[in-house]
């Protein structure tokens, strides 16, 4: 095919799970109840600590932050991933692909860098528990938050644009959604460039945030140890958990998905990873949370029972 230096198609089709055409609406049904949790349990999240005021500390503000994150973050990529599986597999423009892009990579970074900001509080909380309210002031938190969103800002474009600048010659995303990867292999032209570009961006969005929770938790673990009372101690980890258990499956599931050799997993493979990713870690979020958060139910079970009464 003659490598034009100009856009040869003006739409893409999302391929999605068309090797899965038996299972379709298995997995409709499937990833429609996943959404739906998932909705639920991030709205409710939310609602809970904004009515909440035993929930308004800084650890909460993050939390509802990266809740209310999560919840436009699967609104850009499930609702048309559940379409195609129902067989409304329409064309996408490429402004349509570019915008998804965008708020994907937005979102994603942004939420990676909110559990760094959850975990350096827990840092704080633990090992600087006497300046705890000196350090995480309002207005360092709405800082935090905004430095999150704006890496993820400011790399989505970089990325966009890199992606969209590059001619295509053919239309069939081999993906559920706009993925980088996915719509760079459609270029006419050599796409060496753009790899390395994506590469150097997954590391440092990924690694980056892991190394500074990785060196906060170290910290705090020898805080905790160093704790006399084995009650004390166990008080100090439980407020940790929650977090931990949503940095090792987000974290897990993104290294995998970009950091990996390309050729080392299939097609299937690679969307099965990418599902994880979209559909199974944001409901991670509200079931971690409220399930093994002790000062989260209470608040639902005052907020159940006001509404009973």
């Amino acid at each position: 095919m003659k490598k034009e230096n100009h856009t040869l198609v003006s739409a893409f089709v999302l391929q999605g799970f068309s090797s899965f055409h038996e299972h379709q609406l298995t997995l409709f049904v499937v990833f429609l109840a996943l959404y739906i949790l998932t909705l639920a349990g991030n709205v409710i999240i939310v609602t809970i600590i904004g009515l909440d005021r035993h929930l308004h500390t800084p650890m909460y503000f993050f939390l509802s932050m990266l809740s209310a994150s999560e919840t436009v973050y699967t609104l850009v990529i499930i609702p048309r991933m559940l379409s195609s599986l129902i067989g409304l597999n329409q064309p996408i423009s490429l402004a349509g692909c570019a915008t998804q892009m965008f708020f994907f990579i937005t979102l994603a970074i942004n939420n990676c860098f909110l559990l760094t900001a959850m975990g350096y509080d827990r840092y704080v909380a633990i090992c600087n528990p006497l300046r705890y309210s000196v350090i995480m002031k309002k207005s360092v938190c709405i800082q935090l938050v905004w430095g999150a969103c704006s890496t993820g800002l400011a790399v989505a474009v970089t990325q966009v644009c890199a992606v969209f600048r590059l001619p295509f010659c053919d239309s069939e995303v081999a993906h559920f959604f706009c993925d980088i990867r996915p719509v760079m292999k459609l270029s006419c032209i050599d796409i060496t460039v753009n790899e390395i570009l994506t590469l150097i961006i997954s590391v440092l969005v990924i690694l980056i945030p892991m190394g500074l929770i990785f060196i906060s938790y170290i910290l705090i673990v020898s805080t905790i140890l160093k704790i006399a009372s084995a009650e004390g101690r166990k008080k100090a980890f439980a407020t940790c958990a929650s977090h931990i258990t949503v940095v090792i499956v987000h974290y897990g599931c993104a290294s995998i998905a970009y950091l990996k050799p390309k050729s080392e997993n299939t097609k299937d493979e690679d969307q099965l990873i990418s599902v994880t990713y979209t559909v199974i870690t944001p409901l991670l979020n509200p079931v971690v949370y409220t399930l093994r958060n002790k000062e989260v139910k209470e608040a639902l079970c005052r907020a159940i029972g006001r509404k009973l009464s």
